[in-house]
């Protein structure tokens, strides 16, 4: 049979499928991650205050640190983004690394300056170490088992430090709970509009807000659990993990059902 092919001598390219974007095993940077950020590190700096005052800072270490493991475990294995998986991880991560950090003020008397910097430094060693060996601190490059250990060490990093920066202020500085709230809010929002209206470093804007949210949502609900003799709303630390953890559950539960729950594309 003469073809269309045969009939010109040229053989017609066969049509094919666009290729799909390859997909990190984290979530698109949206709205929605900020806010379950926050939220996750507020109930995070809460079920740590509540543990340690009810089983003993020690046994909440290691529970924690137990959950922290069985967590990552099923994060790493899994072999895409999923969001229940995925903002588990980071709740346990929130518990243990506000347990850590509180032990080391506690447990060791660390001043919280010290632990501040302490951290911080572990902090720029480690970034400066993942981006010597890959080349990149986007999360939009975490297709590999050996970047997203990086993440999450960069990850549990950044909650010890703002645990110890959030103390800091609040405590140290005289500016309270509230006060710190607001001190870090406002801190958030430079990298935040510095990226939206101006488009530049964005690498940098977002390692640099998400170490601010951590004492963010942490001031916040320190603010709502503590007594009113500590300046807060005297709701406890219990009931303020309890619904905090029910809105981390229904915003996840949502997203999933609307399909907003989307992993970042990679570069």
């Amino acid at each position: 049979m003469i073809t269309p092919e045969s009939a010109t001598g040229q053989a017609r390219a066969t049509p094919t499928r666009p290729t799909q974007a390859r997909l990190a095993r984290v979530p698109e940077l949206t709205a929605l991650f900020w806010v379950l950020k926050v939220l996750t590190t507020g109930m995070g700096e809460t079920a740590s205050d509540y543990l340690a005052h009810t089983i003993g800072a020690v046994l909440a270490v290691g529970l924690s640190g137990l959950a922290l493991v069985a967590a990552l475990a099923m994060q790493l294995a899994a072999k895409r983004y999923v969001p229940w998986i995925y903002w588990t991880a980071v709740a346990m991560v929130s518990v243990f690394g506000t347990v850590a950090a509180d032990v080391a003020h506690v447990g060791f008397g660390v001043p919280y300056a010290v632990s501040t910097v302490g951290f911080a430094v572990v902090l720029a060693l480690l970034l400066g170490l993942w981006h010597r060996l890959e080349g990149t601190l986007s999360v939009h490059s975490i297709d590999t088992r050996r970047r997203e250990a990086f993440y999450w060490a960069t990850v549990l990093t950044t909650f010890a430090l703002g645990t110890a920066a959030g103390d800091l202020t609040a405590v140290v500085l005289g500016l309270g709970y509230l006060g710190s709230a607001v001190l870090f809010a406002a801190a958030f929002a430079v990298p935040a509009l510095g990226y939206w209206r101006l488009r530049r470093g964005p690498v940098l804007a977002f390692w640099t807000a998400y170490v601010i949210t951590r004492p963010l949502g942490a001031s916040v609900a320190d603010w709502m659990g503590v007594s009113a003799a500590r300046g807060g709303l005297a709701f406890g630390t219990g009931l303020v993990t309890v619904v905090w953890a029910a809105a981390i559950a229904g915003i996840v539960g949502w997203a999933v059902t609307s399909g907003r729950a989307r992993p970042a594309a990679l570069d």
